[in-house]
């Protein structure tokens, strides 16, 4: 007797958003460098005509790939979310966006030439300003940092911060180095010294394989393959204690995937608790640090979907990061990650959809909603609604680790204050 079939649940009908959503990740496309030419110094305008460099693509987001853009937000040429007339016919005005981040992921951070990729990256966010925020009052974006060397990045920070446009600092989830890593701090210090969040988008500098066991074939095992980069880098920045060196850092996780969290969280919290001696300075569950200081994206969101999916699973699945505070509405636009105007991802609750849309960007992003609380104590706005999961508050103290870059002093061997053994 052949197997009963599946029970055929119905298909959820699409979400529409909130009054007020904020879309958190937007993706305007550089055209091609001559775009960025009036905003270079004389310098490295003159060396990108010379060299002949027209584009700066990333093999993380390769033009013609499918994912990156969906057929019908192409232009005639191709290409998708050059003008600005695009993102407001496809997403803004067709999704009622009240408000949108821009994370341009133009390649700068691909150039081996630190003063090169500094100059690109000032060039780039003044094109975002010029081109977009602008031209239309909706829009904000994140600073692009060049991470090869953390002075220029905390000098980009500090040159465009005053500009209150801008909302987020913008890295790539795989560098040369964890980002937990003490030369990083200083970025992190500029980040909270304005009031902004980190961005972590998936994407790669290609110095190193994009994969743990070395380099893939296709693009697919690369795409397929982001969450682990995110996962090294979580528990970098838990293990090498910088969100006990900065309590207040948020760091936003975008186009990551939600469920992969949880398992990860579980493994993490275990194993924390066998070697915690070595990392006296994460004082509580890793799981706890977490939830406190990292949001995420839900595009794309993996987990189950399409005909025959009972929609509880995603329900189910987001249940276990046990906080509705940690989840950020993104369209992803204009990368395929769903069709129509499917932009709530399926099996989503629809009493969740204010919460992730309106309530909980504006706790994350301060300069949203300066009334908002940077670290989403539930004050104000942040208030977790009835039957929802708050985000955990830090413990009264936190574990200090003495010493910085501005000192020198040795995580290592330090003295701990209000560490558990």
């Amino acid at each position: 007797m052949p197997p009963a079939p599946p029970p055929a649940f119905p298909l959820p009908r699409p979400l529409a958003l909130p009054p007020g959503a904020i879309d958190c990740d937007l993706h305007p496309t550089v055209p091609d460098m001559r775009a960025l030419l009036p905003h270079l110094e004389p310098l490295w305008r003159d060396t990108a005509v010379e060299r002949g460099i027209d584009a700066i693509e990333s093999n993380a987001y390769p033009p013609g790939a499918p994912i990156t853009a969906r057929a019908d937000w192409r232009g005639a040429d191709g290409r998708a979310a050059t003008t600005l007339a695009a993102l407001q016919s496809q997403a803004l005005d067709r999704w009622n966006v009240a408000t949108g981040i821009l994370n341009p992921l133009f390649g700068v951070q691909l150039v081996f030439n630190e003063d090169m990729a500094a100059a690109f990256a000032r060039a780039l966010n003044d094109w975002t300003r010029a081109e977009w925020l602008d031209r239309d009052p909706r829009l904000r974006a994140s600073i692009v940092v060049p991470m090869h060397n953390p002075e220029h990045a905390v000098e980009e920070i500090e040159r465009c911060a005053p500009d209150r446009r801008f909302v987020q600092v913008l890295l790539l989830c795989m560098g040369e180095t964890p980002l937990g890593r003490r030369h990083w701090w200083p970025v992190y210090a500029a980040a909270i010294r304005h009031g902004l969040p980190v961005g972590i988008h998936a994407g790669s500098a290609y110095r190193h394989p994009v994969t743990s066991v070395g380099w893939p074939s296709w693009y697919l095992e690369d795409y397929a393959a982001q969450s682990q980069g995110f996962q090294s880098q979580l528990a970098s920045l838990v293990t090498e204690g910088a969100f006990a060196k900065f309590p207040d850092l948020r760091v936003v996780l975008l186009e990551s995937g939600v469920t992969w969290l949880p398992g990860f969280l579980w493994r993490f919290g275990k194993f924390w608790k066998g070697v915690r001696s070595e990392v006296p300075w994460v004082d509580r569950h890793p799981a706890e640090i977490v939830r406190h200081h990292v949001r995420l994206t839900v595009q794309p969101l993996d987990a189950p979907e399409g005909p025959g999916t009972d929609p509880d699973t995603v329900r189910r699945a987001l249940d276990h990061l046990r906080s509705d505070a940690m989840l950020l509405w993104a369209s992803d636009y204009p990368h395929w990650q769903f069709d129509g105007d499917d932009i709530v991802p399926a099996g989503i609750p629809a009493d969740l959809l204010r919460r992730i849309a309106v309530d909980n960007p504006r706790a994350t992003y301060p300069r949203l909603d300066p009334a908002s609380s940077l670290l989403g104590r539930p004050t104000g706005t942040d208030a977790p609604p009835a039957g929802t999961h708050a985000a955990p508050a830090p413990p009264p103290h936190q574990a200090s680790i003495p010493g910085s870059p501005a000192h020198g002093a040795a995580l290592p061997g330090a003295t701990i204050q209000g560490a558990r053994p």
